[in-house]
């Protein structure tokens, strides 16, 4: 696979929040060495937060849109990552050489539900961005397989 892009999705349970956010990276940060998609089990809508948080970063994930992954094209990923427990435990079988790599994170509208203000719930939403950032400059090499 010498100068192919590996095809890597990024699943969550809803698709708002945690993948886009990996995909926005992914893209921004590794574009030369992945094709990044993200997905959900369900479809939840693009989070504002995600978004926002993101901007601050550099990364647009504006124009991103939450979608189920059974309408995504019909590609043969070579890694999926699940990056919650649900789905993990949910992820449709992929054919042919697929990878599947759970590598959870938290889920930011969980922790700042108990948030007492908008800065707060946003301190929520940058740590697992900057958590997420820390594991997709990681990126080809820590999949297994892959290493050097």
């Amino acid at each position: 696979m010498t100068g192919e892009r590996l095809k890597v999705l990024f699943l969550c349970t809803g698709n708002a929040c945690r993948s886009q956010m990996a995909e926005g990276w992914a893209r921004a940060l590794k574009g030369g060495v992945l094709d990044a998609y993200s997905a959900g089990v369900e479809m939840h809508g693009l989070d504002p937060a995600a978004v926002r948080v993101m901007a601050e970063a550099g990364v647009d994930i504006g124009q991103h849109r939450s979608k189920r992954v059974d309408e995504l094209p019909p590609i043969e990923f070579d890694y999926v990552i699940t990056l919650c427990g649900h789905a993990h435990e949910t992820c449709p079988v992929f054919p042919g050489r697929t990878t599947v790599v759970h590598v959870p994170f938290p889920d930011p509208p969980r922790l700042a539900e108990t948030a007492r203000t908008e800065e707060e719930a946003l301190g929520h939403y940058r740590r697992v961005r900057d958590a997420i950032r820390a594991y997709i400059e990681s990126l080809p090499e820590s999949l297994p397989g892959r290493a050097g």
